[in-house]
């Protein structure tokens, strides 16, 4: 390997030569050029170095014997940014200060963006990368990568921001049940957290209780966000078939008493399927919130305005005999909401007679939520809408088409069609996790806002982001190559659509061809109109039995290739 080694740095340009074994460094000092950087490369602290029959862990404690033979040190991150068993960062050590005093370099090792990261980063790979080189205390000199798009936005892009300069500018970056990503749905700290993330709009859900009482959760059935299953509501569970066909114990079941007092908010793991869980150690922190205390909270926070989301009005006209329209009316004007002007009100809604119920009597800012994957909209959809919304919301996998977790070699021209009619779009549902983005993405999340953000090209050109984790999306908006044209770096540039895919030799490793998404027509939207409200109490739910599971993490094995870059 030496004589190897040596040949080809008398060929090539080597810029950095690293072994785990000293006695190999030793043996090219003076052999190789004065340019190439020898660097000795620590694994865990316990193994045994061959050549000096010394832990990796005793070589730590003597630094300034390795400046004899090797200009710098490479150390898996968690000797600077140790975790705890649960998966938690413990204060940094002292490692890279211990380093630069002994007159060596330091690199990081072991970073890769489709691995779980420490809870702490929040599934972000962009927030780890910058725990290295910007954290106010001390930098590392470089960063080994399996994905080096992100350590270079992270070095070319986002250090030095200032992120509590508050933007609320485009893109517009728009809370999902509050920063669900780290906190559990539309409680309390979920709130508090979107705000100090940045969030310029954050959003309340809206169902009903019993009693009445408007509330934000972001799911009718308290079986998807509550520990209601292992409650005495339990008993309650049942089939109502016009909210879904399995078995839920509904707000409307509950009084508010009830859910407050009783139940605890339980947090969204839409990934624990594969061991990607959330914040576990939050799973069921925060407080319920009612609209009132949801909207009285916001009001005087640095907002550009508040979304909230209203859905099921019909069944609750028809079957509940409660007026959701009326109430959430209500609850804005006596919150004051009506008489400022420094946050706007904005209600989204998937039902068009919803959104022209509320026109007829307010004046807020209307969003039409658009819940099917479409292409484009026809001129007469596009007509309809504007009769009642002054934006629409649409899924990225109408932005960005797919096929296996592949983007497409197609651009769907919704969005510019969206825009030409007047209507600003907002892209939903944006999550920091992996899983949740193509390959083309690279398992980075501010590669996929940048591509969705960006005008012309690749593009997507959207106007606001929809998101369980606004912190990232605020970021983003800070970025120093924002606006830079022409000049701008190629790791800020969208992926060509389909190149991913085009580089597959193998056509049976190809992604199936995917039949084309539909138009959105005049049919898709118009319905009619809101039922008068009933005089009704609550429908019985047909009993069931009610299976209570209990997921299991699995490890995900994942395949990546070998790291390829030594910045």
């Amino acid at each position: 390997m030496r004589s190897y080694i040596l040949s080809m740095s008398k060929q090539y340009t080597v810029d950095y030569i690293s072994s785990p074994e000293v006695s190999f460094l030793k043996s090219l000092v003076g052999r190789v050029g004065r340019k190439t950087k020898l660097v000795l490369r620590f694994l865990d602290e316990g193994l045994v170095e061959p050549s000096t029959n010394q832990t990796y862990g005793s070589i730590l404690k003597n630094l300034s014997s390795i400046k004899t033979f090797a200009s710098g040190i490479l150390v898996p991150k968690h000797y600077i940014w140790p975790v705890t068993a649960d998966n938690y960062l413990q204060p940094s050590t002292s490692v890279v200060d211990d380093a630069h005093k002994a007159g060596l370099e330091i690199y990081a090792a072991d970073f890769a963006n489709d691995f779980a990261l420490s809870y702490n980063y929040s599934y972000d790979p962009l927030a780890e990368y910058l725990g290295f080189i910007d954290n106010g205390a001390f930098c590392v000199d470089g960063l080994l990568t399996d994905f080096p798009i992100t350590p270079l936005e992270a070095i070319g892009c986002f250090s030095n921001l200032n992120n509590t300069k508050a933007d609320h500018g485009a893109p517009l970056v728009i809370s999902h049940n509050g920063a669900s990503g780290d906190y559990p749905d539309c409680t309390d700290l979920a709130y508090q957290k979107a705000v100090q993330d940045g969030a310029d709009v954050i959003d309340c859900d809206v169902q009903v209780t019993k009693d009445g009482i408007p509330i934000c959760m972001s799911s009718i059935d308290l079986m998807d966000v509550t520990t209601v299953a292992s409650s005495q509501f339990a008993s309650q569970a049942g089939v109502i078939s016009d909210i879904k066909a399995v078995a839920g114990v509904y707000t409307f079941n509950l009084t508010w008493e009830d859910i407050a007092n009783n139940l605890k908010p339980m947090i969204s793991n839409p990934f624990g399927q594969i061991s990607l869980s959330r914040n576990p150690r939050n799973r069921n922190a925060g407080k319920f919130m009612r609209l009132s205390d949801f909207l009285a909270f916001a009001k005087g926070k640095k907002l550009s305005g508040i979304m909230i989301t209203v859905e099921h009005a019909s069944f609750m006209a028809e079957k509940l005999g409660f007026g959701v329209v009326d109430a959430v009316i209500k609850a804005v004007d006596d919150s004051g909401y009506s008489k400022q002007s420094a946050q706007k009100v904005m209600i989204q809604s998937t039902n068009s007679s919803t959104l022209v119920k509320f026109k007829q009597l307010a004046k807020y800012n209307l969003v039409y939520k658009i819940d099917e994957v479409v292409k484009d909209a026809a001129p007469s959809s596009l007509a309809d809408i504007k009769k009642f919304a002054d934006a629409a919301s649409v899924s990225i996998k109408s932005v960005y088409p797919e096929s296996s977790n592949f983007l497409i070699n197609q651009t769907n021209p919704l969005v510019k069609s969206l825009q030409s009619a007047g209507l600003p779009v907002y892209v939903y549902l944006l999550m920091n996790e992996f899983f949740s983005q193509p390959y083309d993405f690279f398992s980075d999340a501010t590669s996929q806002i940048n591509a969705l953000v960006h005008k012309g090209g690749e593009g997507g050109g959207v106007d606001g982001l929809i998101t369980d984790f606004p912190g990232t999306a605020h970021r983003y908006k800070l970025n120093s190559c924002r606006n830079m044209g022409d000049k701008t770096p190629y790791y800020m540039l969208p992926p060509q659509r389909g190149g991913l895919v085009g580089v597959i030799q193998d056509k049976a490793a190809l992604p199936p061809a995917m039949a084309p998404e539909p138009v959105l027509t005049v049919s898709d939207v118009a319905e009619p109109p809101l039922p008068p409200v009933s005089n009704t109490t609550a429908p019985a739910p047909s009993h069931a039995p009610v299976e209570v599971s209990v997921s299991i993490p699995i490890t995900a094995a994942v395949l990546v290739l070998c790291a390829s870059l030594l910045i």
